[in-house]
């Protein structure tokens, strides 16, 4: 399953100029895989690189992605999440303008209306950021 651009809006809630993401790769119930190409008109690119509020939203996109890709598949409508709280957040580095950055965010618990995923991005296959988030989601 490769869901491009065109069409990413219809798994996630954002809207441009703040999608923050091209591609869902892959995604089951418990990961999810996108890629996203930095370009130099990204509302989050400052001095030619994706800020590190762009790096955390990616993450986050990449939960809701997974999340819409799977309600869709269900026939349910697509859920709105809200970042409540991000842990142990690493950025080793930060993509620069005419790089892919490929990002995996891992559901590790559910509580109610609270996912707690695990997210890690990478650039040229090396590891740029890392991160824990809860994230809460209205029904």
């Amino acid at each position: 399953m490769i869901i491009l651009q065109d069409n990413i809006t219809s798994i996630i809630p954002q809207r441009p100029p703040f999608v923050m993401i091209d591609q869902l790769v892959s995604c089951d119930e418990i990961c999810s895989n996108t890629i996203f190409k930095i370009t130099a008109d990204n509302v989050l690119v400052d001095n030619g690189e994706l800020s590190e509020a762009g790096i955390i939203e990616n993450i986050a996109q990449t939960a809701a992605a997974g999340l819409g890709y799977i309600t869709l598949q269900g026939n349910k409508p697509i859920v709105i999440g809200y970042i409540a709280a991000i842990k142990n957040l690493e950025i080793f580095a930060q993509p620069k303008v005419g790089d892919t950055i490929q990002t995996n965010v891992t559901t590790v618990n559910q509580i109610f209306d609270v996912t707690i995923i695990s997210g890690s991005v990478k650039c040229h296959e090396i590891l740029i950021a890392k991160c824990e988030m809860k994230i809460f989601t209205k029904k």
